[in-house]
């Protein structure tokens, strides 16, 4: 049951991830490049997305 709830927690950090990426202002292509990333290594790439992922608005995420 408990890799039931992480894994729910990581779909819900996946689909918030990448709906950032979509509403960001970063250009076509590297949206695309984000959301495969994201899609295809759903843990690493999170955690990638949030150390180096696009900025929008110039605001900092912790």
């Amino acid at each position: 049951m408990e890799y039931g709830i992480f894994g729910l927690i990581i779909l819900i950090a996946n689909i918030y991830a990448i709906y950032q990426v979509l509403t960001s202002g970063a250009s076509g292509l590297a949206k695309i490049i984000w959301t495969v990333a994201i899609l295809l290594l759903p843990i690493l790439g999170l955690i990638i997305w949030l150390i180096a992922g696009p900025r929008g608005n110039g605001s900092v995420r912790v």
